[in-house]
């Protein structure tokens, strides 16, 4: 059964970053695009190379949403879905993500 996990506050997060948490055995990246209390949820793990990285990748905008690019070799992932833009086959999990209370939760 899936439950609300407490990680961090979102004061913790800079704006147009991300940052990793553990939440049970799932590696989350969690990133913040911009100043509001905005944020989305993967996984951590590039498929392409099995790395715990990206949530160390570059936020940016492609025809309205908003991808992570792995900073391995720039694979991107759509941040609402883990939508691989390269390969769909290689798309990574979503996590639902929250601000309560000034913290941040993840649904696992």
């Amino acid at each position: 059964m899936s439950q609300w996990n407490t990680v961090c506050n979102i004061n913790d997060i800079i704006p147009a970053t991300g940052v990793c948490a553990l939440v049970k055995e799932h590696q989350v990246a969690i990133f913040r695009p911009r100043h509001d209390d905005q944020l989305y949820a993967i996984s951590n793990i590039d498929p392409f190379f099995q790395a715990s990285v990206l949530s160390r990748g570059l936020i940016a905008e492609h025809q309205g949403e908003l991808w992570v690019a792995s900073p391995l070799k720039k694979q991107r992932f759509r941040l609402r879905d883990g939508l691989c833009m390269e390969d769909e086959s290689r798309s990574v999990t979503h996590f639902d993500v929250r601000v309560k209370e000034g913290e941040v939760q993840i649904k696992a």
